[in-house]
């Protein structure tokens, strides 16, 4: 079986490329916040799919390594995709979707709350301000059903 590229194979064509990262994260509820670098390789992996390799600081010290794969399912009409990293034990599987615009693309999973007290939704948002500066903001939805966002981590190309 061979797929043909669609317009959402080429967008995700866009994020081919060296970037560096930077984003700030809390150190701890009410303490000041933490200013994190990293840098993230995305290559293809033919026309389907791209694979984005991220390295970075964590809060608190240490480096953290992370693999997103994304791609398009034309029978479902869905961004689909996974994100693992070297800190967690959890598989997140994406699907999601592009704005009409072709600038957003919002990707939602599940996995464990923060407390490890059972199962959340979560929502990772790409977006690009042009062709060279992307954001990944991060949200959690909480038991009141509001999205909270977690960080926005800012993407420059090399």
């Amino acid at each position: 079986m061979h797929s043909e590229p669609q317009q959402e194979h080429r967008w995700l064509q866009k994020l081919i490329g060296e970037w560096t990262t930077e984003h700030t994260a809390p150190t701890a509820p009410d303490a000041s916040a933490e200013n994190l670098q990293g840098r993230e390789s995305v290559r293809s992996l033919g026309d389907l799919w791209v694979l984005c390799e991220g390295e970075g600081e964590m809060p608190g010290g240490g480096i953290a390594r992370s693999l997103m794969t994304l791609g398009y399912d034309p029978t479902r009409q869905r961004f689909v995709g996974s994100f693992v990293a070297s800190m967690m034990t959890h598989l997140w599987v994406y699907e999601g979707e592009l704005d009409a615009a072709g600038k957003v693309l919002t990707l939602n999973t599940v996995g464990p709350k923060f407390d490890g007290e059972g199962m959340a939704n979560y929502r990772d948002v790409i977006e690009f301000h042009d062709d060279n500066y992307r954001t990944l903001s991060a949200y959690v939805q909480d038991d009141n059903g509001q999205w909270q966002r977690m960080f926005v981590a800012h993407y420059r190309r090399k």
